[in-house]
């Protein structure tokens, strides 16, 4: 039996959301992202690309570009809100599904045909999510995940495109290399300079030119040129790392400051882990200085997911990386190789008082928010916190710019 599989994308959602609640946005070029001029566009209104304007690029450069636009620092809450009643609507409709960003979704449909007619039931599904929500949807259906997706990105915005069995290939011939998930502005600038410009040329080619050209990934851009993709929907994704960093509105060598944000993200960060019943193995701090040059430390430790294991190693970190002759740009904290469990009590070192400790502020922060309670040297970081449980199966709120 051939699979059939729905790809579901909010449009331009963040920029939907702001529509929706409030009217007069309606056809004004909107920018949603970070205010500062060191910010990035999270998302921007179909008004703004005709200037260039696109995710992921600095809120400065955009501003230039479009001087009209109306600029929007947005609510990951509320945007989460959001998807999860979309997130329901999908549920309660189809037998699996899978959530890959907030705005994305996959579901598989395959066998649906006998009883429904996949496609007039996503159309339907589609048309009860507007309703609902408000919000436009685009959908693309086809035989695996990767044309799916190219074709809702054909059919945006606010439409549906279905691709036959058989036609996968021609479908993807005619469209640029850029179009394929994976293909990033460095891949497609090494295919332009090869001279291939549309997915017909590399499926008239060889996979080995690719793979000599590309490494691994080429292989795989050549399978996806082709239409050929069995990844499966998976429903739930086991999550390796969580992570946290700081970018400065303004360069600092202020080591208080410095040292009083990563406390807090490492403690907001053990939070997390407790939170969501894991241990980590490997810390990592990570230094970005004024020129741009970025470095990174990490060690391997007992697991644990306790505050006061965790910072001193941390500082310790931050400590053999700073440079004091530099200005600081950003800093941030990765905690990975992570496991379920509970923290395992140091027979020698923990006390009772210490551990009731741990259950008490962390009763406070589930009930009354991450940063209801919190050391003192670490008030500086006051926007340092999360609006969800990181390993409640649920993506990062915020993806600029996704690549798969």
């Amino acid at each position: 039996m051939n699979k059939t599989i729905l790809h579901l994308d909010l449009d331009t959602f963040f920029v939907s959301v702001e529509r929706r609640l409030n009217s007069e946005l309606q056809n004004v070029p909107l920018l949603v992202g970070g205010i500062t001029d060191r910010g990035v566009v999270a998302a921007c209104s179909y008004e703004t690309r005709g200037y260039g304007i696109h995710s992921g690029m600095p809120m400065r450069m955009a501003r230039e570009l479009c001087p009209e636009a109306r600029v929007i620092k947005g609510n990951a809450g509320t945007y989460s809100r959001f998807s999860d009643d979309v997130t329901e609507i999908i549920k309660e409709a189809v037998p699996v599904f899978e959530k890959s960003s907030i705005d994305e979704f996959y579901a598989d449909l395959s066998g649906m045909d006998r009883f429904f007619g996949s496609y007039k039931y996503a159309s339907e599904l589609r048309q009860k999510i507007i309703q609902e929500t408000g919000l436009p949807i685009s959908f693309g259906l086809s035989v695996n995940k990767v044309v799916s997706k190219v074709a809702t990105n054909e059919a945006k915005p606010n439409n549906q495109l279905k691709i036959d069995f058989g036609y996968e290939k021609p479908f993807l011939a005619p469209l640029s290399v850029k179009k394929i998930p994976m293909v990033g502005d460095k891949t497609y600038q090494t295919l332009r300079n090869l001279g291939i410009r549309q997915v017909k040329t590399i499926q008239e080619m060889p996979v080995d030119i690719m793979k000599r050209v590309l490494g691994a990934n080429g292989g795989i851009i050549w399978k996806r040129a082709n239409g050929l993709d069995n990844t499966p929907v998976i429903p739930f994704h086991e999550r390796k790392s969580i992570s946290n960093e700081r970018t400065f509105d303004r360069d600092t060598i202020d080591v208080i400051k410095l040292r009083g944000i990563l406390l807090a993200m490492a403690e907001n960060l053990a939070f997390q882990l407790r939170r969501g019943e894991k241990l980590t193995a490997c810390i990592a701090v990570k230094i970005r200085y004024s020129d741009f040059n970025t470095y990174s430390k990490q060690m391997r430790i007992p697991y644990t997911s306790a505050d006061h294991i965790l910072i001193p190693k941390i500082m310790g970190l931050f400590d053999s990386l700073y440079n004091k002759r530099m200005l600081v740009r950003l800093v941030g904290i990765r905690f990975s190789h992570l496991v379920s469990g509970n923290y395992q009590i140091n027979l020698f070192d923990d006390t009772e008082e210490a551990l009731n400790l741990y259950k008490a502020m962390d009763h406070v922060r589930t009930r009354y928010g991450d940063r209801s309670v919190f050391r003192a040297s670490a008030m500086g970081a006051k926007t340092i916190g999360r609006m969800h449980n990181p390993f409640n199966g649920q993506p990062p709120i915020v993806l600029a710019h996704r690549k798969q």
